[in-house]
């Protein structure tokens, strides 16, 4: 299904959000992880269940190191 990820349009073949992070790499018992899907916050505890729909806009954001 296509989603838009971070501003990006990719197609991927994920149908939640566990599945999304997972795919990703990202550690879904990492702390300062958060997501949003079409512009409202989901809680950790509904990434596993929380459905996930062709053209949805989801926004990962992560802290890194850098300057």
């Amino acid at each position: 299904m296509r989603l838009k990820v971070n501003g990006v349009e990719e197609e991927l073949a994920v149908t939640t959000v566990s599945e999304l992070l997972a795919y990703r790499g990202v550690d879904p018992v990492a702390r300062f992880v958060a997501v949003a899907v079409n512009g409202s916050v989901v809680r950790r505890f509904e990434w596993p269940s929380k459905p996930l729909g062709p053209g949805d806009d989801v926004e990962i954001v992560r802290p890194f190191s850098g300057g």
